[in-house]
């Protein structure tokens, strides 16, 4: 299912936000883009954004790569720098179903929020509920299954995403199985 964007144009129902406008680049209207990956994949390979400033659209890409740890980009129909901040907050939606094609056992950040996360052993240990870098690797956020209960004690995990604790993301069932133990 689709809805209409401001323009006309049919919005596609699996937009998924890999980053927002951070700001200008150059005076030809440049964006710089801070992304939500370290890779930026979608960003630099998909040729249509989605951005919701001011209403939801859909913009053309012309050029976009890696400068520093932003992406930098230039979109059809950008005139100047003062379009380019313009934009400045703006969200940067990308089709789920156009993000580039990965290895076996990798995983876009967006396909694991929302996981429910068991160890070996089978006990819930909770749910991904965000993704974060630390410099050396990816990191899952898991808040706890009991944390609607007022009297528990209540802790996100943080656990790296490595294949020492991660032995098993399986998609389809939404379910990660990791070596962690309850009391870590």
């Amino acid at each position: 299912m689709t809805d209409s964007a401001a323009s006309g144009v049919e919005v596609p129902d699996d937009l998924v936000q890999v980053g927002y406008v951070s700001g200008a680049f150059g005076i030809v209207g440049g964006l710089r883009v801070t992304p939500f990956s370290v890779d930026a994949d979608a960003l630099l390979k998909v040729k249509t954004w989605w951005i919701d400033k001011p209403t939801l659209r859909s913009v053309s890409v012309r050029t976009a790569k890696m400068h520093g740890g932003d992406v930098v980009a230039t979109l059809v129909g950008m005139r100047d720098r003062n379009d380019a901040e313009a934009l400045k907050g703006a969200a940067v939606q990308v089709s789920r179903s156009e993000f580039p094609q990965l290895e076996e056992d990798e995983y876009y950040w967006s396909d694991l929020i929302g996981l429910d996360v068991v160890n070996l052993e089978g006990e819930a240990l909770g749910k991904v509920t965000d993704m974060m870098h630390n410099g050396a690797q990816s990191i899952l956020r898991i808040a706890p299954v009991d944390a609607g209960a007022p009297d528990a004690k209540v802790s996100e995990r943080l656990v790296p995403f490595v294949d020492a604790f991660v032995k098993n993301v399986d998609l389809g069932a939404k379910l990660i199985t990791l070596d962690w133990g309850l009391d870590y």
